[in-house]
């Protein structure tokens, strides 16, 4: 699964799902054993659950790098044979 980002303990992914249940741009977060999916356009919690702290930083960040996702999903979702994407700055 490949690794966007990493900050305060978060772990950020974002992949393929080929025939997926997910038809949004979309992220999967990590926090200890906690997992969530986020929406991209409005940084909503989706699926999964998330401490309040973790899930407001996670939101905060999806807001300050929408653009960057967006293309990120786009590559993924468009990308011939291999998906490409990029890495995304943390929060700091």
């Amino acid at each position: 699964m490949p690794e966007l980002c990493r900050f305060f303990g978060i772990v950020i992914y974002m992949y393929r799902e080929v025939g997926g249940k997910h038809h949004f741009p979309h992220i999967h977060a990590s926090h200890g054993s906690n997992k969530a999916v986020f929406n991209i356009d409005t940084a909503e919690l989706m699926e999964g659950f998330f401490p309040k702290k973790e899930r407001k930083l996670v939101e905060a960040w999806i807001e300050i790098r929408k653009d960057k996702l967006k293309l990120n999903w786009m590559k993924l979702n468009t990308a011939a044979g291999s998906p490409s994407f990029f890495k995304i700055d943390p929060l700091q």
